[in-house]
């Protein structure tokens, strides 16, 4: 092969011998391949080396061996030999895997650019092996809606991606809960002829079947009626209270029952009322607002505003997406007034009251808030293993509370703000604003019924960008279901797994003379073509483009890399049309069974990464395939190890108990949906 006029196999082959001689001998570490001189920028002539490391023998040499290798190659020769580099990997690992050291990771083999387990368990060091998930604790005001059970799947999501990167459980926590107290409550059990707990007790439980229900992965449902939970928030505010934060005073100022928030005079306008009269509202969320004069506590929140400034600043990422990073910046270019922290109790019962001081209850934002320390343990010393490890997911109409006050109480305390927040928008329905006026808020557990609860957790994540509101309508469920899951995904797997195709019921082998691992070979068995070989490499790097999206909170794009990968492999089979060739022709039977096994592969990638989203519909597609529980984590994801010339341990296996339809193809009967559902 030439490259720039160079026998290229002539330049790697003594790197790649003397490499190979001094690591099976066990001799010294390090060695120097020849180097050449280049013109550095000032024109005078430079030593450019190139490093060959070897490593000690010993049971882990050859692993060492392999990454070190490809970063040396990835790094050092693709400089110099650009194309050619894949070429002396591939050449290098065949030789090693002569000498007995296949059984390794693709990815310790190839680097980020094929896939397996080691880029991102990499990338998990010490600060990073445990991860703490939020949503907000909801408000028991009324029955939840599908925005409720966004916030809640979206959090959701995220952990389990997690929990695939680190399997382990108790690396991990998620919790979400409910919000019981405030004046608003207070209101809403007062028109419902009930006590404030009963109220509390109703809706709470509703917000915990829906989850359940949803599949939703907590491991703690938080209410801040719970008594740890008053522990929690009174010690919080004795912290800040013995830090000199907190003064009585006499707060005058304009109050929003429905957000629960004191607004300044420039967040207040007016607006036409129902009689025609000119009433204040809240220039934000259109709310009513009152007048109140009372003498409260007051958090001196003003102190904080160069340190939360300093703090966004230093961490871009620490509001995610940027739009939003934005707005919280250009609200701390403005006046940072303190904030009242609690209320009369004669005013406001329903809540807790201050320490010390029977006359005032907490503010519910600060009440609510702590909840966040309450679950991970918090007054205890236990809560600092997971603090500020810790990711809030967020609808944007609460971004001032969690981006502003709680990081300033936060700070206040002497702890760090949470690592990050992520901020959704919200989602309307047909256009119009959900609203209880206008009779079109969503009912989640009708949705969960009617699509599925995989379906109704793929649209509303596939659809869903936190960056602006989303629309809803049943139209547009139907579409994307039925076109992604039904036809795309559950197409594909029917193809790939029915008697006629595949008899043998097995997962079968690949050859690699039909497919060797160099494009653009010819020969009389080489059948792979150049669309076949960039759908190698687009699901060989899928993983790992869906782990940056989760991390980037594109969850959306994780899915929409997913089903352009699995239209790929329906294009894959539809080209070399496997019904058409024949088991007992020794010229069709390898390419039949390379064109399956291709497929296969592709398929336990997508039921593997569609496990956070998907759960119980990947379960089915990969008991199908017959991958087993304990093979189904991101570090046991070999893509297509033959390909590579890695042996395939599911090569020769019988799949999996016929599950049927991987998901119904629905319509807009209501009935015929969940009948089959129910089947």
């Amino acid at each position: 092969m030439l490259y720039k006029g160079k026998d290229v196999r002539r330049l790697s082959q003594p790197l790649l011998n003397q490499a190979a001689r001094r690591y099976f001998s066990g001799q010294a570490p390090r060695l120097l391949a020849r180097g050449g001189r280049r013109r550095g920028r000032s024109g005078e002539g430079r030593r450019s080396e190139l490093r060959f490391i070897g490593f000690p023998a010993g049971s882990r040499g050859a692993t060492r061996l392999r990454m070190r290798l490809s970063h040396v190659l990835s790094e050092r020769l693709r400089l110099r030999f650009g194309p050619v580099c894949t070429m002396l990997r591939t050449s290098f690992l065949r030789l090693l895997g002569r000498t007995g050291a296949s059984k390794l990771s693709l990815l310790e083999d190839f680097g980020p650019r094929y896939y397996g387990s080691g880029s991102l368990s990499a990338r998990d060091d010490a600060s990073d092996a445990r991860a703490y998930f939020t949503t907000p604790i909801f408000y028991v005001n009324a029955a939840p809606h599908i925005g409720h059970l966004y916030s809640a799947l979206l959090a959701d999501a995220l952990c389990r991606h997690r929990r695939l990167r680190s399997p382990s459980t108790a690396a991990t926590r998620f919790s979400t809960g409910t919000d019981e107290h405030g004046l608003k409550i207070q209101q809403a059990a007062a028109t419902a002829g009930l006590a404030p707990t009963e109220l509390c007790d109703r809706i709470s439980e509703q917000f915990q079947q829906l989850f359940q229900e949803a599949g939703i992965s907590c491991t703690d449902f938080i209410r801040t009626t719970e008594a740890r939970h008053r522990v929690a928030v009174q010690q919080f505010w004795g912290v800040l209270k013995s830090r000199g934060l907190l003064y009585k005073g006499l707060y005058e100022g304009w109050y929003c029952a429905s957000d629960e928030c004191f607004l300044p005079e420039a967040k207040v306008t007016w607006q036409p009322g129902p009689s025609g009269d000119s009433l204040p509202v809240s220039l934000e969320s259109g709310h009513p607002v009152s007048w109140t004069k009372e003498e409260n506590y007051i958090f001196r929140l003003s102190q904080f505003r160069e340190p939360l400034q300093r703090w966004l600043r230093g961490n871009p990422q620490a509001i995610t997406p940027e739009p939003f990073h934005h707005v919280v910046l250009q609200w701390l270019d403005e006046e940072l007034p303190d904030l009242s922290v609690s209320r009369r109790s004669s005013h406001l019962h329903w809540g807790i009251p201050v320490p010390g001081d029977d006359s005032q209850t907490i503010y519910v934002w600060l009440d609510a808030l702590v909840n966040y320390l309450t679950v991970i343990g918090y007054p205890n010393a236990e809560f600092k293993f997971w603090w500020p490890a810790t990711s809030h997911i967020i609808g944007k109409d609460i971004l001032k509370f969690h981006a502003i006050y709680w990081p300033a109480f936060l700070l206040g305390a002497g702890m760090s703000p949470p690592q990050r927040i992520y901020v959704h928008s919200h989602w309307t329905v047909c256009g119009q604003k959900m609203s209880k006026s206008l009779g079109n808020v969503v009912d989640p557990r009708t949705c969960l019924n009617r699509y599925t609860v995989d379906g109704f957790r793929y649209f509303l994540l596939r659809q869903g960008v936190p960056n602006w509101d989303c629309d809803y309508y049943d139209e547009k469920v139907v579409k994307l279901l039925n076109s992604e899951l039904a036809d795309a995904l559950g197409g594909l797997l029917n193809r790939c797994t029915a008697k006629r195709i595949n008899p043998s019921e097995t997962y079968p082998a690949f050859c690699t003379n039909c497919f060797p691992s160099e494009p653009g070979l010819v020969g009389p068995s080489v059948r792979a073509q150049a669309e076949d070989y960039a759908l190698v490499s687009a699901v060989a790097t899928l993983p790992k483009r869906v782990a940056d999206h989760y991390d980037n909170f594109q969850i959306y794009k994780a899915l929409e890399a997913v089903s352009s990968c699995v239209r790929q492999t329906n294009g894959f089979v539809q080209r070399h049309a496997p019904w058409k060739l024949n088991w007992d022709s020794p010229v069709d039977a390898p390419w039949l069974s390379t064109v399956l096994h291709v497929a296969l592969e592709c398929l336990r990638v997508f039921g593997t990464l569609l496990q956070p989203v998907t759960p119980s519909l990947a379960d089915k597609l990969l008991s199908r395939l017959g991958v087993s529980v304990s093979e189904r984590s991101l570090g046991k994801l070999y893509f297509l190890p033959r390909f590579y010339g890695h042996p395939c341990p599911f090569e020769g296996r019988r799949l999996g108990p016929e599950t049927g339809v991987l998901f119904p193809k629905l319509d807009q009967s209501r009935t015929w949906v969940v009948k089959a559902h129910r089947t």
